[in-house]
Protein backbone atom coordinates (compact mmCIF):
# COMPACT_ATOMS: atom_id res chain seq x y z
CA UNK A 1 0.00 0.00 0.00
CA UNK A 2 1.40 3.32 -1.31
CA UNK A 3 0.07 6.58 0.56
CA UNK A 4 0.42 10.39 0.38
CA UNK A 5 -0.76 13.56 1.15
CA UNK A 6 -2.11 15.88 -1.46
CA UNK A 7 -2.66 19.48 -0.70
CA UNK A 8 -5.25 21.73 -2.68
CA UNK A 9 -7.95 24.01 -2.53
CA UNK A 10 -9.95 21.23 -0.82
CA UNK A 11 -7.70 20.95 2.10
CA UNK A 12 -5.70 18.11 2.75
CA UNK A 13 -6.16 14.67 0.54
CA UNK A 14 -5.11 11.46 1.51
CA UNK A 15 -4.34 9.36 -1.57
CA UNK A 16 -3.90 5.83 -1.34
CA UNK A 17 -2.82 3.31 -4.06
CA UNK A 18 -1.60 -0.11 -4.79
CA UNK A 19 1.01 -1.09 -7.51
CA UNK A 20 -0.90 -0.39 -10.00
CA UNK A 21 -3.68 1.94 -9.44
CA UNK A 22 -5.27 4.90 -7.42
CA UNK A 23 -7.46 2.91 -4.51
CA UNK A 24 -8.70 5.87 -2.60
CA UNK A 25 -9.11 9.82 -1.91
CA UNK A 26 -9.84 10.60 1.47
CA UNK A 27 -10.81 14.26 2.55
CA UNK A 28 -9.05 16.00 5.70
CA UNK A 29 -7.32 12.44 6.97
CA UNK A 30 -4.02 12.93 8.66
CA UNK A 31 -1.53 9.95 7.19
CA UNK A 32 -0.56 7.76 9.75
CA UNK A 33 3.23 6.26 9.57
CA UNK A 34 5.23 7.56 6.48
CA UNK A 35 4.50 8.78 2.96
CA UNK A 36 5.32 6.11 0.79
CA UNK A 37 5.08 7.64 -3.29
CA UNK A 38 5.09 5.03 -6.13
CA UNK A 39 4.43 6.12 -10.39
CA UNK A 40 0.88 6.05 -9.86
CA UNK A 41 0.56 8.69 -6.66
CA UNK A 42 3.26 10.76 -8.53
CA UNK A 43 0.91 10.58 -11.43
CA UNK A 44 -2.47 11.54 -9.78
CA UNK A 45 -0.72 14.80 -7.85
CA UNK A 46 0.66 15.14 -11.70
CA UNK A 47 -2.89 15.14 -13.08
CA UNK A 48 -5.07 17.00 -9.85
CA UNK A 49 -2.57 19.92 -10.65
CA UNK A 50 -3.20 20.33 -13.52
CA UNK A 51 -7.46 19.71 -13.02
CA UNK A 52 -6.93 22.53 -10.26
CA UNK A 53 -5.40 24.78 -12.75
CA UNK A 54 -7.50 24.27 -15.68
CA UNK A 55 -5.18 21.96 -17.69
CA UNK A 56 -7.02 18.97 -17.49
CA UNK A 57 -10.57 17.53 -17.76
CA UNK A 58 -10.22 13.91 -18.26
CA UNK A 59 -8.26 12.01 -15.71
CA UNK A 60 -5.90 9.21 -17.25
CA UNK A 61 -5.01 7.35 -13.79
CA UNK A 62 -5.90 3.61 -13.78
CA UNK A 63 -8.29 2.91 -10.75
CA UNK A 64 -9.04 -0.15 -9.18
CA UNK A 65 -12.40 0.49 -6.92
CA UNK A 66 -13.77 -1.99 -4.33
CA UNK A 67 -17.79 -2.33 -3.78
CA UNK A 68 -20.53 -4.38 -5.01
CA UNK A 69 -20.99 -4.99 -8.63
CA UNK A 70 -24.31 -2.37 -8.23
CA UNK A 71 -21.46 0.17 -6.75
CA UNK A 72 -18.66 -0.30 -9.50
CA UNK A 73 -21.42 0.39 -12.58
CA UNK A 74 -22.95 3.55 -10.91
CA UNK A 75 -19.16 4.79 -10.32
CA UNK A 76 -18.16 3.39 -14.29
CA UNK A 77 -21.59 5.66 -15.18
CA UNK A 78 -20.48 8.95 -13.25
CA UNK A 79 -17.19 8.26 -15.09
CA UNK A 80 -18.87 9.53 -18.06
CA UNK A 81 -20.50 12.83 -16.78
CA UNK A 82 -18.19 14.99 -18.67
CA UNK A 83 -16.32 17.65 -17.21
CA UNK A 84 -18.67 21.14 -17.00
CA UNK A 85 -21.55 18.85 -16.70
CA UNK A 86 -24.16 18.09 -13.61
CA UNK A 87 -27.18 15.77 -13.89
CA UNK A 88 -29.39 14.77 -11.30
CA UNK A 89 -29.57 11.66 -9.06
CA UNK A 90 -33.35 10.63 -11.19
CA UNK A 91 -31.28 11.55 -14.56
CA UNK A 92 -27.96 9.67 -13.38
CA UNK A 93 -31.03 6.40 -12.50
CA UNK A 94 -32.57 6.57 -16.28
CA UNK A 95 -29.08 6.69 -17.93
CA UNK A 96 -28.49 3.24 -16.45
CA UNK A 97 -31.86 1.98 -17.36
CA UNK A 98 -33.13 1.67 -13.36
CA UNK A 99 -35.53 4.20 -12.80
CA UNK A 100 -36.27 3.55 -9.52
CA UNK A 101 -33.27 2.80 -8.18
CA UNK A 102 -32.38 6.94 -7.03
CA UNK A 103 -31.65 5.79 -3.54
CA UNK A 104 -29.55 3.00 -3.75
CA UNK A 105 -27.71 5.44 -6.68
CA UNK A 106 -27.82 8.18 -4.22
CA UNK A 107 -25.65 5.75 -2.04
CA UNK A 108 -23.27 3.80 -4.12
CA UNK A 109 -22.54 7.70 -4.87
CA UNK A 110 -22.04 8.53 -1.74
CA UNK A 111 -19.50 5.75 -0.91
CA UNK A 112 -17.63 6.47 -4.24
CA UNK A 113 -13.98 5.75 -2.91
CA UNK A 114 -12.38 7.92 -5.14
CA UNK A 115 -13.70 11.00 -5.67
CA UNK A 116 -12.88 14.25 -7.92
CA UNK A 117 -11.28 11.60 -10.27
CA UNK A 118 -14.57 9.49 -10.29
CA UNK A 119 -16.61 12.72 -10.30
CA UNK A 120 -19.82 12.35 -8.22
CA UNK A 121 -20.00 15.86 -7.00
CA UNK A 122 -21.32 16.66 -10.39
CA UNK A 123 -24.80 14.71 -9.21
CA UNK A 124 -27.09 16.94 -7.69
CA UNK A 125 -30.31 16.96 -6.68
CA UNK A 126 -33.91 17.61 -8.24
CA UNK A 127 -33.65 21.21 -9.58
CA UNK A 128 -29.90 21.25 -9.12
CA UNK A 129 -30.02 21.77 -5.05
CA UNK A 130 -26.54 21.04 -3.97
CA UNK A 131 -26.81 17.74 -1.84
CA UNK A 132 -24.60 15.28 -0.32
CA UNK A 133 -20.99 15.14 -1.41
CA UNK A 134 -18.33 13.32 1.13
CA UNK A 135 -16.25 15.95 1.61
CA UNK A 136 -18.98 18.40 2.19
CA UNK A 137 -20.86 20.77 0.33
CA UNK A 138 -18.45 23.88 0.01
CA UNK A 139 -16.03 21.18 -1.45
CA UNK A 140 -18.78 20.02 -3.93
CA UNK A 141 -19.67 23.69 -4.65
CA UNK A 142 -15.90 24.21 -5.26
CA UNK A 143 -15.52 21.67 -7.69
CA UNK A 144 -18.66 22.60 -10.11
CA UNK A 145 -17.78 26.23 -9.81
CA UNK A 146 -13.83 25.53 -10.75
CA UNK A 147 -15.23 23.48 -13.81
CA UNK A 148 -17.28 26.66 -14.95
CA UNK A 149 -20.94 25.20 -13.67
CA UNK A 150 -22.84 27.73 -11.90
CA UNK A 151 -26.55 25.76 -12.70
CA UNK A 152 -26.76 24.59 -9.21
CA UNK A 153 -28.61 26.10 -6.29
CA UNK A 154 -28.02 26.45 -2.72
Amino acid sequence: MFQCVYRCKLGNLLLKSNDEALTEICFDVSIEGKELLNPVLEKTMIQLDEYFNLQRTIFTIPLATEGTPFQISVWNELQKIPFGKQISYSQLSKQMQQPLAIRAIASANGKNPIPIIIPCHRVVGKNGELVGFSGGLWRKKLLLDLEGNTLFTT
